[in-house]
C-alpha cells in the first residue's frame, strides 16, 4: 500500500481502498468506480493516486465524442512521451489501447468526469464491457486497474445497477463523502475551539472545497463568526452565495430543480414527515416519493427510520449550505444584493437557533454516540442511533427523544441501551431536563427492572451545578457538553 501524500487531508479509509484496488497483484484489468458529489476532493485525490503511482489519468469535458477522443489522444502521447498526439477512430480504439498501460506492471488509469463522456457517448458502457471481457487481451495480458470518476451521482451508480452492462465487472464501488464533524473541525483549523467548529459545521458541513471557495480560512474567533458569515456566506460577490442552489441544479438527473427545491425549503422549515411536507407542498403523500427518492440519491436529503415505530420516518437536509441558502438566502436575495447582510443576519437569529443550529445539534449528538462514544458512556454498544417519538397518556401528546441507542445482539430482540435529549440553545441544561428524560424512559415499552437504559444529556451550552451534582451521583446519567463532542468519548 502506497503512503498517503501530505497533501491530502484525511481520507485515510479511501486511500487504502484505492492503493489495496491498484496494487493489488491480481492478474487481468480490473475495475473501479470512484463518486460522490462535487468538491470532495476526488479528482485531488485521484491525480495523487496517478503521481504517486506513474498511472495515467485523462479528465474528460462537456464536448462533443470527436472532441473528448482528441484530447485523450493529446493526453495518452504525452504519458507515453510521443510526440504527435495519438489519433483514435473510436472509443473501441481508445480504450483497447489505455487498457494496454498496464501490460508490465499494475498501473492505476483514470477517466476523471466518466458522466461527461457516457452523455456523448451513451454506448461507452458497453464498449467497456467488451473491452474487459473475460478473453479480451486486458483481461489475459495485463493488469492495468481501470478507475471511473464522476459526480453525477445517479449516473454512477447506474452503471453498476440492475442490467447494465458494467454489472459485476467493478471490484471497487468507492463513495467519497463530505469530512465528519471531527474531521471538518481539524480541516477548518477550529478544532480547539468547539463552539466555533460547532457553528462553522452547521452553516458549511464538510465539504473540503468550502474552504477555498471561503477565501482560503474560517473565522479566528467566535467572536468573527457573525462577520465571516456576512462576508463569505451571505455576500452576492462570494463564491458560496448561490452554492446551496447550484449543488441541486448542476445534478443532470434533476430534471424540475423547482420542484426539488419546494421540497427542501419545506424540510428546511421543519417539516419533517412524509405528510408534513405533502401538505406543506399541497399534494398527495403518494405524489412526493420521486421527489424524496431523487434528492436522497444525490445527497442532499436523508432518511432516517423511527427508532421505536415501525413504517415512521424523518427527512432531513444532509447538507448544510443547502439548508442556509432554503432557510435565509433565497427568502432574503434582494435585501442581500443590497448589501444588508448584517440586518438580515440579525433579524434571523431565531431562525438561525431553531432551524440550524438546532436541528443541527441533534445530529452530531447522533453522530457521537454512532462513531465516538465509547461503550461504558452508553451501556453496550451503538448498532443504530436514531430518533423517535413516544406517546404518552399522562400528558397526552407524543414526546421527541433525539437520541436512542440500539444495540442488536444475535439471537435476541434489539436492545435500547440509551436515550439522549440534544439541546442547541444557548441556557444551560438544568435538572428538568434529566426529570423528562426520567420520565420518557418510563415510557419505553421493553424496560425492565435492573435494565434500564443510560440518559444521556448533550447541551451546548453547558450544565447547571445542581445538574452537574446529581450526575456525579449517578452511573445512569451522562452529560456530553461540546468540548466532550468534540474530543472525548
Amino acid at each position: 500500500m502506497s503512503a498517503k501524500p501530505q497533501r491530502l487531508f484525511a481520507r485515510d479509509t479511501e486511500w487504502g481502498a484505492l492503493s489495496e484496488f491498484t496494487g493489488s497483484a491480481q492478474p487481468g484489468a480490473t475495475l473501479g468506480l470512484v463518486y460522490g458529489r462535487r468538491r470532495q476532493g476526488k479528482t485531488l485525490m485521484l491525480e495523487l493516486l496517478a503521481r504517486e503511482t506513474g498511472g495515467f489519468l485523462f479528465a474528460a469535458t462537456q464536448q462533443s465524442e470527436a472532441q473528448n477522443l482528441a484530447d485523450l489522444g493529446r493526453a495518452y502521447a504525452e504519458y507515453r512521451g510521443i510526440r504527435r498526439p495519438v489519433l483514435f477512430a473510436d472509443w473501441r480504439e481508445a480504450l483497447d489501447e489505455i487498457l494496454r498501460i498496464g501490460e508490465e506492471s499494475e498501473l492505476p488509469v483514470v477517466i476523471d468526469e466518466f458522466p461527461y463522456l457516457v452523455a456523448a457517448t451513451p454506448a461507452l458502457p458497453s464498449y467497456l464491457q467488451q473491452a474487459l471481457s473475460p478473453l479480451s487481451h486486458a483481461k489475459e495480458h495485463t493488469r492495468t486497474r481501470l478507475i471511473l470518476c464522476g459526480s453525477a451521482l445517479t449516473t454512477m451508480a447506474q452503471l453498476l445497477s440492475g442490467g447494465a452492462p458494467l454489472r459485476g465487472r467493478a471490484s471497487l464501488e468507492l463513495v467519497v463523502r463530505p469530512f465528519r464533524y471531527r474531521e471538518a473541525a481539524a480541516f477548518w483549523g477550529v478544532a480547539t475551539e468547539p463552539e466555533l467548529a460547532f457553528r462553522l459545521n452547521a452553516l458549511v458541513g464538510g465539504t473540503p472545497a468550502y474552504k477555498e471557495m471561503c477565501g482560503g480560512a474560517g473565522p479566528v474567533s467566535v467572536d468573527d463568526f457573525d462577520g465571516w458569515v456576512q462576508r463569505r456566506l451571505l455576500n452576492p460577490a462570494s463564491a458560496m452565495f448561490r452554492e446551496g442552489s447550484l449543488l441541486l441544479r448542476e445534478e443532470p438527473s434533476i430534471a424540475d430543480p423547482t420542484s426539488y427545491a419546494s421540497v427542501l425549503t419545506a424540510v428546511s422549515s421543519g417539516q419533517h414527515r412524509r405528510s408534513e411536507i405533502a401538505a406543506t407542498l399541497g399534494r398527495p403523500s403518494s405524489a412526493l416519493a420521486h421527489l424524496l427518492a431523487g434528492l436522497q440519491d444525490i445527497g442532499l436529503l436523508e432518511q432516517t427510520d423511527d427508532a421505536l415505530r415501525e413504517r415512521r420516518s424523518v427527512f432531513r437536509v444532509a447538507e448544510p449550505v443547502v439548508r442556509l441558502h432554503q432557510l435565509l438566502i433565497q427568502r432574503h436575495e434582494p435585501e442581500l444584493v443590497i448589501g444588508r447582510a448584517d440586518q438580515v443576519w440579525a433579524d434571523n437569529a431565531d431562525t438561525i437557533a431553531a432551524r440550524i443550529y438546532g436541528p443541527h445539534f441533534e445530529d452530531l449528538a447522533r453522530q457521537w454516540c454512532a462513531e465516538h462514544a465509547a461503550e461504558a458512556t452508553l451501556g453496550g454498544k451503538a448498532t443504530v442511533v436514531r430518533p423517535t417519538e413516544m406517546p404518552c397518556r399522562e400528558h397526552k401528546r407524543g414526546h421527541e427523544i433525539d437520541v436512542v441507542v440500539t444495540e442488536s445482539l444475535p439471537f435476541n430482540a434489539d436492545r435500547v441501551t440509551a436515550i439522549g435529549e440534544a439541546k442547541g440553545t444557548a441556557t444551560p441544561m438544568d435538572l428538568p431536563h434529566l426529570q423528562r428524560l426520567e420520565h420518557l424512559r418510563g415510557l419505553l415499552p421493553s424496560t425492565k427492572v435492573g435494565t434500564l437504559p443510560k440518559l444521556l444529556l448533550f447541551a451546548r451550552s453547558g450544565f447547571s451545578d445542581a445538574l452537574r451534582q446529581t450526575a456525579d451521583d449517578r452511573s445512569d446519567v451522562e452529560l456530553v457538553d461540546l468540548n466532550r463532542l468534540y474530543a472525548g468519548d
